[in-house]
């Protein structure tokens, strides 16, 4: 995921939401992060600081005073150790004192000594973290460059619903994982960048459809690594249960008259689009309002061909980079490289959608990246995640490729 181990400095202050950091802890070292702990001695009040030293294999800091080697000074020493800080939870203290530039503790004394980026994750009662005061310092220290994980909204331990609750480790990792992505792919910032995902889905009547087994998983990995990487995303989503990426604007869409609406009216901005939704290539040509009941006879539907979107996109193609998807079950490559061709693509992935663990629903897919006027690039089985990443790497050159000409 990462080239070695980065560096993440997580101080830990006094709340309720302690648990979630702890749950950050061990989410961040599964991650392939080499995590260190500061807490402040209200955050020991709600989990001991033995707890994060087993999830983060690291010393646990709290004493200012605490120096176990004369030859460092301890808070200047893991300030300079970061790559980045996370400061989760964050209270209202804490904020107020770093905007200030009060160091009283472990915390708050190495804070001011970091130069490395910031994230901060608010947790507080709803109408602390509405309070003048409250957002004034969050103002202060946004202009100072640091970053803030916005509170989700729902039930807090106080007794109130509203915004407050420090935004989940999940997400927290995500925000850590695209920080450390955007150093390494400084390039993407500012390409806008359109994926399309999933099935559709043509109707018949009110109960039954048409559509196929895509599940969305290779376009969603897609999505969320091109935002990772600092990239302007747009995913245009079939039906799938999946959740939105995160930093992704998505689009949900149903039927392939929907998904071309979509793609068409965003494609002039975009600098890159990858088709790896399953668009239905057929419809019913007629469709009712209510229920088709059973009987006795053999029943016919008649089907209509919906429009090629891949196909338009190429024929529009002016400045973009084209990509697109090729599942098969047979003559796998050579249907892939006739359709590199006959929709005008820079580049296209061909998969077997009868492999085992590649294609439609799995998390993994062994894919095929065909190129013109270049030896085809086949990769192993891989996690989807990862398959994305080469997709990306590979759009990487024909960017270059694009701009030497």
């Amino acid at each position: 995921m990462m080239s070695g181990k980065k560096r993440v400095l997580l101080c830990v202050t006094g709340g309720i939401a302690v648990f979630k950091a702890a749950a950050l802890t061990s989410k961040l070292s599964q991650s392939g992060f080499d995590v260190k702990v500061l807490m402040t001695k209200s955050a020991a009040e709600f989990v001991t600081p033995l707890t994060f030293q087993a999830l983060s294999r690291n010393p646990v800091h709290m004493d200012t005073f605490n120096e176990k080697d004369p030859e460092k000074i301890a808070h200047i020493d893991i300030a300079d150790w970061a790559d980045l800080v996370i400061v989760a939870p964050a209270t209202a203290n804490v904020i107020g004192k770093i905007a200030n530039g009060i160091a009283d503790d472990m915390v708050t004394t190495t804070l001011l000594a970091v130069t490395a980026p910031v994230m901060i994750a608010p947790a507080m009662n709803v109408h602390m973290y509405a309070h003048p005061a409250v957002t004034k310092n969050m103002d202060t220290l946004r202009s100072f460059g640091y970053t803030f994980i916005e509170p989700g909204e729902g039930f807090l331990a106080c007794g109130y619903e509203g915004k407050g609750r420090m935004e989940e480790p999940e997400v927290i990792v995500k925000e850590a994982e695209a920080f450390f992505s955007q150093q390494l792919h400084p390039q993407w910032k500012g390409r806008n960048v359109l994926v399309t995902a999933g099935p559709t889905q043509e109707t018949i009547d009110p109960v039954r459809f048409f559509s196929n087994r895509s599940s969305g998983k290779m376009g969603y990995s897609i999505a969320e690594e091109a935002a990772k990487r600092g990239a302007t995303v747009t995913l245009v989503s079939g039906p799938s249960s999946l959740l939105d990426p995160p930093g992704v604007t998505t689009v949900r869409v149903t039927t392939a008259e929907e998904m071309y609406d979509a793609v068409i009216s965003r494609y002039h901005d975009q600098d890159l689009v990858i088709k790896s939704a399953a668009v239905a290539d057929y419809r019913p040509s007629e469709t009712f309002e209510q229920k088709v009941k059973k009987s006795n006879d053999d029943m016919t539907i008649p089907m209509e061909r919906t429009k090629d979107i891949l196909k338009e996109l190429g024929e529009r193609k002016e400045h973009q980079i084209l990509v697109g998807f090729a599942a098969e079950s047979e003559q796998v490559i050579s249907y892939a490289e006739k359709k590199l061709q006959s929709k005008n693509l820079d580049m296209v992935c061909a998969n077997s959608i009868v492999d085992p663990g590649s294609g439609f629903q799995s998390n993994t897919n062994a894919i095929t990246l065909i190129r013109r006027d270049q030896e085809a690039q086949s990769l192993p089985l891989l996690q989807k995640k990862e398959v994305a990443t080469k997709i990306l790497d590979a759009a990487d050159e024909l960017f270059e490729e694009r701009d030497k000409r």
